[in-house]
């Protein structure tokens, strides 16, 4: 059944037109146009869905410059929290979007807690985090208030990390605001963009020097060195024995050496062998050096996670087996999956259990993970080191999945047979039928299905789960976008 599958550990084949080749693309557009698609939409369809991943801006800057504003306007839909008030907080630290045609990632640091750390600190904790995540950086500042030592503290961190810096000078509502916004020279980042995030003044001009700043593709390209050692994210919510597994794989105790003064932490990727391979373990030093913060700790917890998530190809979700599966794991399997990282799941301390929080545990599983069902799960004990040697396969067959790519003319025989098997439910007297499709993307896969109508939501989940069990896409999200055909004759 696998046969005519190539895990596509390559990059050379990224056209514009995603994973397709340039034979099996033409053939496809051939078949689009007897159907009577528009091209330009087939085309931007497929363009879509075969980018790869993409790059990260980070936006950083003390509290009530507004960063969470200006992020709204990046994004173009509010969605990060705006109140730069003790307890806000949240779980989304990550947003799409798009500007000119290009796409990216940005990371938000607004939902901070003034006094977790002392007002300089937190900051620079919150900054480092995101600038070690990101491709290139947006520093805010408050034009009116000017440079403030705080500030000064962010300018050196940027330094050190030596990212490109687009320098955003907030708040900047008219022309007597331009003037407050040529003093931040002084700070030595080059030319201060005078911005109004709240009216939007500016912010396109600073938006184009961002796109000359970001690299078309993230710096962490992925499958870099042929034969390089893969990326895991080890990822859970706090106490579930992250570092306990760790020291257990590394094989000793290890304690984070290389501490500067001045900065909050050092992340530190560690290379690791196991199971005869060696696989680069990111952002180690989050786990083992635990940040006991009261009240920023949540907020802390998912910026950490995301930005290890985005240097991953593979993310490990430890879960406590012996605990009740929460809301917070929940969040953190749905990071791993929006950024659309291949996942395993690992569950810690099942030596303990007896028999009757075995069966309960089987049907949490069931119920509150359904919807990565087809995630790779390994029972694991990080005290004991029991059944440690499963982790790599388990690994080892998300990444397979996460890079499986499946030709064209396999994808359409096997949709083919599916549609005649099991057709669409008619709706209103219609029957609408999914006519074709190509894979576009890898890495997660990413499908682009043409129909001649609306495809209802539980169809959709239908064809990805035929397409998972047909093509063994274990371990990895699936994309799938629906394109419909336009009624023909009614030209936009």
């Amino acid at each position: 059944m696998n046969d005519h599958i190539q895990p596509d550990g390559s990059a050379e084949h990224e056209h514009d037109h995603g994973a397709l080749g340039d034979a099996e693309f033409a053939e496809f557009m051939e078949l689009a146009a007897e159907e009577g698609f528009d091209l330009e939409d087939v085309e931007g369809a497929i363009e879509a869905a075969g980018h790869g991943p993409l790059p990260v801006l980070a936006v950083v800057g003390r509290p009530n410059v507004g960063k969470s504003t200006l992020v709204n306007r990046i994004i173009g839909r509010r969605e990060a929290v705006v109140e730069d008030k003790p307890g806000v907080t949240r779980d989304r630290v990550t947003y799409e979007a798009e500007w000119a045609g290009r796409r990216f990632k940005v990371v938000d640091t607004g939902g901070w807690e003034q006094d977790v750390l002392g007002i300089d600190a937190s900051v620079a904790a919150q900054a480092e985090y995101a600038i070690e995540a990101a491709d290139a950086v947006v520093f805010v500042v408050d034009a009116k208030v000017g440079a403030t030592d705080t500030d000064e503290a962010v300018v050196r961190l940027l330094r050190k990390a030596g990212k490109p810096v687009v320098l955003c000078a907030n708040k900047v509502d008219g022309q007597s605001g331009e003037a407050d916004a040529s003093y931040l020279w002084s700070l030595g980042l080059g030319e201060p963009h005078p911005v109004s995030a709240l009216h939007g003044r500016g912010t396109g001009d600073m938006l184009d020097q961002v796109l000359e700043a970001l690299p078309e593709a993230p710096a962490q390209t992925f499958g870099t060195a042929v034969g390089g050692p893969r990326r895991i994210a080890l990822i859970g919510r706090p106490n579930v024995g992250k570092s306990s597994l760790l020291n257990k794989v590394a094989g000793e105790e290890r304690v984070v050496v290389n501490e500067i003064a001045g900065t909050t932490r050092d992340p530190v990727d560690e290379l690791i062998d196991l199971g005869g391979k060696t696989w680069k373990f990111v952002d180690t030093a989050g786990i083992r050096k635990r940040v006991h913060l009261q009240q920023g700790a949540d907020y802390y917890a998912s910026l950490r996670t995301a930005a290890a998530v985005e240097k991953a190809e593979v993310a490990v979700v430890l879960l406590d087996a012996a605990d009740a599966i929460s809301v917070q794991d929940q969040r953190i399997v749905s990071m791993a999956v929006e950024a659309g990282r291949a996942l395993v799941l690992a569950f810690n301390k099942w030596d303990t259990l007896d028999e009757e929080r075995r069966y309960y545990l089987e049907r949490e599983i069931e119920t509150e993970l359904g919807q990565v069902a087809w995630a790779p799960r390994v029972n694991v004990s990080a005290r004991t080191g029991r059944h440690m040697e499963k982790l790599v396969p388990a690994i080892e067959t998300a990444l397979e999945g996460w890079e499986t790519r499946v030709p064209t003319g396999r994808l359409n025989a096997f949709l083919g047979e599916l549609v005649a098997a099991h057709p669409h439910p008619v709706r209103g007297g219609k029957q609408p039928r999914i006519l074709f499709g190509t894979q576009a993307g890898t890495r997660p896969p990413r499908f682009v299905l043409f129909a001649s109508g609306f495809i209802e939501a539980g169809y959709r989940r239908f064809i990805e789960r035929r397409l998972r069990e047909e093509f063994a896409f274990e371990g990895t999200p699936i994309h799938i976008s629906v394109r419909v055909r336009e009624k023909r004759g009614k030209k936009k």
